[in-house]
Parts: structure tokens; C-alpha cells; sequence
């Protein structure tokens, strides 16, 4: 029979552990850790003796103090280290939350975003808050947001539903990349009853013109049931692995599919999709067992 003394002792064990645990998911793992994800594979109908490294970031989610433009530069600067081919960015650099002591203005970030080097160059897509923090856009419902603005304006293409070819060591492969599946939010003030998304798949596809493997970048994992086998690997970011991971599983994803395809590479009729666990924060500037990543894919 527990005594009150060993009671307070248990509860106060308890609170102790909590508050640790709270320090660690808001202070520790969102602030301070960075891991280095690396995978390894050899999709269906890839190129034999087409090796590609690729470094891809995800969902910066720029902000102070959990993501200034200091630590996006100190970022770019290890991704510059990782020996990638070609640079990809999946979309979300927009704070996604309101508990910030500043905002990042997209010029900081952008300019952040900038330090970033690869042989291949470095290529760009937008996420769903990019489009939702541009009023401008919303109202209008198409167009470029400060997002696309921002980053042409540093010399970092954005794809909004458009493919380039690209080349190393004389083998081609696409890069083709798919515009919001989120952008355009619902409401009155829009006139938009539902959720809608300005990607065209099928249209983004149509301009691969040969053989070459084609990756796909699309910012939201959702799209990948619709993803042909023509392309090798989609690339996608937006479920941050669910912010908290335990024991393997997200309990809350942003997705329809909820823990389906909220983390990692995935596999589903000989088709690959990998999707990254992100740098910032939304919502709520908590992680806790899915650290901030860069990741690196080796393919070939």
C-alpha cells in the first residue's frame, strides 16, 4: 500500500520527468539536433551507370527563434558538405505557426537558401504555407506567391507543375515538380468552398519527352497512390514524420492516409517514395522522436 510520502515522491518523480521530456520536445530535438538520413536504392527502370546523390530539404519553416536565417545558413552549410549531385528543396519555408518571437522575412530566408551549392544546381518547389501566409495569392487563387518571388530572385528555380532534364556523366534523368496539392485554402473571403490544390500531375509528365528516370518532387506525400511507375522516385515532405514519433508510429499526420505516409521510404507496386522528416516546426514548436533532417539519397 503506497504512503503519501511515497506518493508526492512518485508524483513529483513524475512532473520532474514530464518537465524533462517537455525541455527535450521543445528546447532539445526542434533547436539543437540535426541527423543526416541517408538511403540507398536502385528504383524500377533506373539507368545502369547513372549514379546520382541527392541532398533534399524539407519544411524549414523559417522563424525565430526555432529557425532564424542564421541556422538555415548553417544548415545549407553542412548540406554543402554531403557530396550531393543535385540540391532539392520540397517546399514549406513560411513559419506555420504563430508561437515566434519574429518572423522571417522570405528575403532572409531566401538569402539563407542561397549559400546552397550543388553540381546540378539546386531546384525548388513550393508547400502548402507558402501559399496559405500570401494573402495576395489566396484572393487571386493562382500565380506566383513571395515564395516563387524569393527564391527566383536568389537564382533558385521553382517547378510549378514543370519538368527539366538534367545530365551527369552523359546519363539524362527528369526532375519534375508537382505545384500545391493544399494551396488554395477554402472560405468566404476566398469564395472557395473546399480545399483546393493546383497540381496537374499528368500535365507535369507530359513534358518528359524520353526515357530517362523522372523524380518526382511533390511537397504533400498524398499524391503518391496516383504516381505512375514511369517515375523512379517521388521526393516529399509536409508531414514533419508526425512531429512525434513513438515506437515507429506518428499518432496525429497530416494526411489523409494518416501514418501510411508520414515517415521514411516507403514502397508500394514497385514504386518508391521517401518522404523527409523536415527542419522547422508548425503548429506547435515540438518534436519529439523525429528529429530535424537533411537526407540524402544515393541512387543507382
Amino acid at each position: 500500500m503506497i504512503t503519501r510520502r511515497g506518493f508526492l515522491k512518485f508524483l513529483g518523480g513524475g512532473v520532474g520527468g514530464m518537465m524533462a521530456l517537455g525541455g527535450y520536445a521543445f528546447a532539445l530535438e526542434p533547436l539543437v539536433r540535426l541527423n543526416v538520413t541517408r538511403y540507398t536504392l536502385t528504383p524500377p527502370g533506373w539507368t545502369p551507370g547513372l549514379k546520382l546523390r541527392v541532398v533534399a530539404l524539407a519544411d524549414i519553416h523559417a522563424c525565430e527563434p526555432w529557425m532564424s536565417a542564421s541556422r538555415i545558413a548553417s544548415i545549407c552549410a553542412q548540406a554543402n558538405t554531403l557530396g550531393g549531385d543535385v540540391t532539392v528543396l520540397l517546399g514549406d519555408y513560411a513559419t506555420g505557426m504563430n508561437l515566434v518571437t519574429r518572423y522571417v522575412h522570405s528575403d532572409e530566408w531566401s538569402k539563407a537558401l542561397a549559400t546552397l551549392s550543388a553540381p546540378l544546381g539546386v531546384h525548388a518547389i513550393l508547400g502548402n504555407h507558402d501559399w496559405w501566409e500570401d494573402k495576395a495569392a489566396q484572393q487571386i487563387g493562382s500565380g506566383d506567391t513571395f515564395g516563387h518571388r524569393a527564391l527566383r530572385d536568389v537564382g533558385i528555380p521553382v517547378y510549378g507543375n514543370q519538368a527539366v532534364r538534367l545530365e551527369k556523366d552523359g546519363h539524362g534523368f527528369w526532375l519534375a515538380g508537382l505545384e500545391d496539392q493544399l494551396a488554395l485554402l477554402p472560405g468566404k473571403k476566398w469564395n472557395r468552398q473546399w480545399m483546393t490544390g493546383l497540381d496537374d500531375l499528368d500535365g507535369t509528365l507530359a513534358q518528359v519527352t524520353d526515357d530517362a528516370p523522372v523524380i518526382l518532387l511533390a511537397h504533400e506525400p498524398d499524391i503518391f497512390p496516383k504516381v505512375p511507375k514511369r517515375v523512379s522516385l517521388t521526393l516529399s515532405g509536409h508531414t514533419h514524420g508526425g512531429q512525434v514519433r513513438l515506437f515507429g508510429r506518428s499518432p496525429v499526420v497530416p494526411s489523409r492516409f494518416g501514418d501510411r505516409y508520414a515517415y521514411g521510404h516507403v514502397v508500394e507496386n514497385d514504386r518508391n517514395i521517401i518522404i523527409s522528416g523536415g527542419l522547422g516546426c508548425s503548429i506547435a514548436p515540438i518534436r519529439f522522436g523525429s528529429p530535424p533532417e537533411i537526407v540524402v539519397i544515393d541512387l543507382g
